[in-house]
């Protein structure tokens, strides 16, 4: 089902808002590590809203952090019922989404391929000057 502009405009106010609130009025200690609100997916009768967070820190760390998110929704729908304007505030799940840190593993892995394969170039070349000789040529 499409979506309206409204309703995108309503997600990105409250992935705004929720991302202020993780950040600066969620005093859990269990939430010490970085938190990134990717997106806000809002149903479209608003009262449900998906919350993509992606957490960067090893595995127990991302597990606390959920819980005390999943156990914080409240008081986070509580202030954002304060901050936003709408007639009703969804009732927020919070979904850990690793996309950030799959990206950076990539980047990390194409990286040292590359890497990989210049110092493989360079021996090949090295080896057979007639080879380096038409890689070199403009």
């Amino acid at each position: 089902m499409k979506k309206n502009s409204r309703i995108d405009r309503i997600d990105d106010e409250l992935k705004r808002e929720i991302s202020e609130i993780i950040r600066s009025d969620l005093k859990d200690p269990r939430v010490g590590a970085v938190v990134s609100v990717l997106r806000a997916d809002m149903t479209a009768d608003f009262k449900y809203c998906k919350v993509y967070v992606s957490i960067l820190g090893d595995g127990k760390a991302k597990k606390e952090t959920m819980d005390a998110l999943k156990s914080a929704s409240g008081f986070v729908r509580k202030l954002l019922a304060e901050r936003v304007n709408l007639r009703l505030t969804p009732e927020l799940a919070f979904i850990l989404d690793d996309s950030m840190e799959y990206g950076f593993r990539m980047n990390r892995l194409i990286d040292e391929v590359a890497r990989n394969a210049g110092e493989r170039h360079s021996e090949i070349t090295d080896k057979n000057p007639v080879l380096l000789s038409v890689v070199r040529k403009p």
